[in-house]
């Protein structure tokens, strides 16, 4: 059983938050504005607070995630959304000589990824990819039971492929509505709801782009599962018969049957990722 405490830090765009993970269970969130405006050590401060006010002797690692790039072995950030002065910053670092536990640091997506493997619906299988589908398109991949970051943090950056006319993020994200038709996305979602016409035209069209998308997933890796998280998955029912039409023309007819799609339900995804870096880290 793990019995072991994990903090679990998820870095945003405007906040921090933060629980003490043991097992399955989550502790009270502790959350703080993040001054994302201010220096390096504004920032770091920030992270700080939240982690005072849930470290104790129990705490044996924490795990961050954050809306960047990472050197993983070195815990190393680079260029963090949202956060201008953040151009390189050793996380990993600063944090262990602060807290004297092992830090371990990867991206917001690998984090996702990694928490549904140890948390959510991918737990049990070998190998799956976690694609969030908010304001852009971001994913990690887990193969033979590891989180597979890459060499430069990189992999998993379907959103960057070339398609169309832009790329593949452009059309299979919640910016799609304003992208292509300028059009607010949550306006759509709500006529949707109320089974207007175009907004479901509109969705049906979003779900052959992401079916695109989940072929290029499975040509690139081959998984059991993909799991959709991210703001776009409220909107499955809307989008998921047309996603399906195109997963069916995947050159392979075996794997287009075998190749199971899960919408994500866990709540405190990122907090839950983040911890889940020591597990991925240690074979916990």
């Amino acid at each position: 059983m793990r019995d072991i405490k994990v903090i679990g830090i998820d870095l945003g765009a405007t906040n921090i938050r933060g629980a003490v993970v043991t097992g399955n269970a989550i502790s009270d969130i502790v959350s703080a504005r993040i001054h994302s405006d201010g220096s390096v050590e504004d920032v770091l401060n920030d992270i700080y607070q939240v982690v005072d006010a849930l470290i104790d002797d129990s705490v044996k690692a924490i795990g961050i995630g954050v809306p960047s790039v990472v050197d993983v072995a070195e815990g190393i950030v680079y260029d963090v959304l949202y956060i201008p002065s953040w151009i390189e910053v050793p996380l990993k670092k600063l944090m262990e000589a602060r807290y004297h536990v092992p830090v371990f640091v990867n991206n917001d997506a690998n984090c996702f990824a990694v928490g549904e493997y140890h948390f959510g619906k991918g737990n049990g299988v070998d190998s799956m990819i976690g694609l969030t589908l908010g304001t852009g398109l971001g994913a990690g991949v887990i193969i033979n039971n590891k989180l597979y970051a890459g060499y430069n943090c990189g992999a998993g950056e379907f959103g960057l492929f070339n398609y169309l006319d832009n790329i593949l993020e452009y059309y299979c994200s919640g910016s799609f509505f304003q992208n292509v038709y300028q059009l607010d996305g949550m306006q759509v979602f709500e006529d949707a709801k109320k089974n207007d016409a175009r907004a479901l035209t509109l969705y049906a069209e979003l779900g052959t782009h992401i079916g695109h998308a989940i072929k290029m997933v499975m040509y690139a890796y081959d998984p059991q599962l993909i799991i959709l998280g991210g703001s776009v998955r409220h909107a499955y029912d809307f989008f998921q018969e047309n996603m399906w039409q195109q997963i069916k023309t995947f050159a392979y007819t075996k794997s287009a049957e075998r190749i199971r799609v899960e919408i994500s339900a866990l709540e405190n995804s990122g907090i839950l990722g983040a911890a889940a870096l020591y597990y991925d880290a240690t074979n916990y």
